[in-house]
């Protein structure tokens, strides 16, 4: 059995995902493209080693900050570390808000070696439809940012153009969390705070010398946004205000992936008694082997 649980940012998968792995003789498998780094642990929210009560992980600080990992070599060490989980007799559980990981690891997608993916966040609409153009010509309307990004990303990266895209490799149920966007902004914003207050400045100071030749330090969430700050042009609060900003744009980028690309299973959070969450979607799964 695989199940995979997606969600936004600080929506609580981690702790779901340890709590079900316990109940379903499960291992963990990480689909978060940061939480493979070494060393980025506060501004990645990776879990503690306390919290995984005894369940094995895997794909967690498996890289160097310099090492450049892709989408492709995710591909191959997810599915790898699936047949080794299944030749125990175990279950996995895939937790992690990295969609295009997800959809790598358990469809047909085929990708080369070195394969990477661009959200091309520096780009406007037209300067993408114009790359488009220096490799091939394109009926995709300049407003279709979504399609744009994606025929873009296949053309950079030389890839195979098949229909086999939805085509499942494993049988796996999706479990997505959710909660009101409110909720969900306010968990954010919050959880930024929190990472100041336990020492994300010491954390990023601590890797400063890696910005220059780190690509995830120089596009990660929580950590890109120090740049500014060690070259004297912000203040740690505005750092803070910038985390927080970009933490809820790419919530809703990721809410946006799910529901497009994925048939979910949706639970709203109860904050207020976690437990009755677990149980809720235990009680799906366990009904509906």
């Amino acid at each position: 059995m695989i199940i995979v649980i997606v969600g936004p940012t600080g929506v609580g998968k981690t702790k779901l995902s340890v709590e079900l792995a316990k109940k379903l003789n499960a291992e963990i498998i990480n689909a978060d493209s940061t939480q493979v780094y070494k060393h980025l642990n506060i501004g990645t929210a990776k879990i503690k080693e306390d919290e995984k009560e005894g369940v094995p992980h895997h794909l967690f600080d498996i890289k160097e900050v310099d090492d450049f990992y892709t989408v492709f070599d995710y591909q191959r060490d997810c599915r790898s570390k699936i047949e080794e989980i299944f030749s125990r007799g175990k279950n996995v559980i895939l937790v992690g808000g990295t969609g295009l990981y997800i959809k790598a690891a358990l469809y047909d997608y085929k990708f080369q070696e070195g394969t990477t993916y661009h959200e091309y966040e520096e780009l406007t609409n037209q300067a993408i439809l114009d790359k488009i153009k220096t490799y091939q010509e394109t009926d995709i309307h300049v407003n279709n940012r979504k399609r744009l990004i994606r025929l873009l990303n296949k053309l950079e990266n030389k890839e195979e153009i098949t229909n086999n895209k939805d085509k499942a490799l494993y049988d796996f149920k999706i479990i997505g969390l959710t909660t009101d966007r409110e909720k969900l902004y306010d968990i954010i914003n919050k959880r930024a705070d929190i990472m100041i207050k336990h020492g994300l400045k010491e954390e990023v100071t601590g890797l400063k010398s890696h910005f220059a030749t780190s690509k995830v330090m120089q596009t990660a969430i929580g950590y890109k946004e120090f740049i500014d700050y060690f070259n004297g042009n912000k203040t740690l609060d505005e750092v803070a205000e910038e985390i927080k900003k970009n933490s809820r744009h790419y919530a809703k980028r990721q809410y946006t992936f799910f529901k497009h690309q994925f048939s979910v299973q949706w639970y709203k959070v109860d904050y207020d008694c976690f437990e009755n969450t677990i149980n809720e979607v235990y009680y799906d799964i366990s009904n509906n082997e």
